[in-house]
């Protein structure tokens, strides 16, 4: 009887796999692996060689030391634990460990998180998101922090920030998943406030505890090669649409829309930012065009699978100059002194894009937001749903306030136990030399 009980369980269970896995679609799979690609591609070689120019000769090689070490680091942890405490189910702040070593994450679909997909092109997908993330930090204290010091900095703010922020936004019953459970019910498409918000916020953090680069702002520290810089942002644009349309998680109709609000919301960014400056000083800069690019993808982050094309210009077009005016004037008032401009541009950024999702999120573009009983709900305000505006505003200050306290308390801790900035001579002599012996460029006899 035992013996008929448990084959007749064996059976149904193997009937349910064999239905999950013809739900699958090879289009979707396709899709997906190839904005997983994009995405990791935004990390090295684009986000590599964007910083890697803008700063010093002598720093190139350990700026992008940063993203490319990244690549590895985040990768192990996210197979270890990473993605068991993000997207495992668990309680509205952390996933369980039900997911750890990547337990029961193979080639059957998760219907929470893509039908159509194996469960572990879902994982490979979100894991680039967590790559990234860390590494846009390093923007803010590049040329001065110890390369051992960001290793541990990096293990901790993961752990710490990254994967809780990224269950409680995207995880099955995160506090602020709007469409898995959640209590308090946020758009974020792709990561305004889990990526962006959280690493622009924790740069400035880390800009301030580690203070100035020796010199500054009295020597002049122009970047280096700015062709490098330019070949990095054109790639994170064209990643881009790996992270935000990527995000529709199928080859679909809101995959496309993604598409479309990425390119638009990028392109009048970079007007935006470059009429600003040509109106302040005079002409127009290639800095200031990829710089208002990259403020554009940031800000439509949020936003990508939920507005029109034309609201996708308005909230790039707006994080364009408002970007413009955090990075020259309000960083020249406080005199702080975040290198790449990792705040300026990813922590406003991202706020300003997280809180015009929820004025401009609209039920023609996604309609996935639904009741008890199945009805769909307006999304944002231009729908009739001001209150989405509170939402998104509340998400913002949860992201601020984990990101500022949890990033000082690691500071701290890493600092005490083997301290954060290179020595004085290790950051005048290059930290291509002083923490990894080589040199990006040499001189022939």
């Amino acid at each position: 009887m035992f013996a008929q009980t448990a084959a007749s369980v064996e059976s149904r269970l193997a009937a349910v796999e064999a239905a999950a896995k013809s739900a699958q679609s090879a289009g979707d799979n396709a899709w997906m692996l190839t904005s997983a690609a994009l995405v990791l591609m935004m990390t090295g070689p684009g986000l590599a060689l964007f910083y890697g120019g803008l700063v010093r000769r002598k720093n190139v090689l350990s700026t992008m030391m940063h993203s490319f070490a990244l690549m590895a680091i985040v990768t192990v942890l996210w197979a270890i634990y990473g993605y068991s405490l993000a997207f495992a189910p668990g309680n509205s702040v952390f996933g369980n460990f039900s997911y750890l070593f990547l337990r029961g994450v193979g080639t059957t679909p998760n219907a929470d998180y893509g039908a159509t997909i194996p469960h572990a092109t879902y994982m490979i997908y979100q894991l680039m998101f967590a790559i990234i993330t860390p590494a846009l930090i390093s923007g803010a204290f590049a040329e001065r922090i110890k390369f051992s010091a960001m290793v541990a900095f990096t293990i901790l703010w993961s752990t710490i920030v990254y994967f809780p922020m990224a269950h409680m936004v995207w995880g099955k019953g995160g506090l602020l998943n709007a469409f898995l459970g959640g209590s308090i019910p946020t758009l974020d498409f792709a990561g305004g406030t889990v990526v962006h918000i959280t690493s622009g916020v924790s740069a400035l953090v880390c800009a301030l505890y580690l203070g100035k680069r020796i010199g500054f702002p009295r020597e002049p520290m122009k970047p280096h090669n700015l062709t490098l810089s330019v070949i990095g942002a054109c790639l994170l644009w064209v990643g881009w649409f790996g992270f935000n349309a990527g995000s529709a998680v199928a080859a679909s109709g809101l995959a496309t829309s993604a598409f479309v609000a990425t390119h638009f919301g990028a392109a009048a960014a970079a007007l935006g930012w470059m009429l600003a400056e040509w109106v302040r000083h005079g002409k127009p800069s290639m800095l200031g065009g990829i710089s208002g690019c990259v403020a554009g993808l940031v800000a439509i982050t949020p936003a990508s699978g939920f507005v029109q094309p034309f609201p996708a210009l308005l909230i790039g077009f707006l994080a364009g100059i408002f970007c413009f005016f955090m990075v020259t004037t309000v960083k020249a008032r406080f005199g702080y002194d975040d290198t790449l401009d990792a705040f300026g541009v990813h922590g406003a950024g991202g706020t300003l894009g997280a809180i015009l999702t929820g004025v401009f999120a609209t039920n023609l573009i996604n309609d996935g937001l639904k009741d008890s009983a199945g009805k769909t709900l307006p999304l944002g305000w231009i729908d009739g749903n001001p209150h989405q505006v509170l939402n998104q505003f509340t998400a913002v200050v949860i992201s601020w306030v984990l990101a500022i306290v949890a990033t000082l308390v690691i500071l701290k801790v890493v600092d005490v136990t083997i301290g954060v900035r290179a020595t004085a001579e290790e950051e005048r002599e290059g930290l291509d030399l002083s923490m990894h012996g080589e040199e990006g460029y040499t001189l022939e006899a």
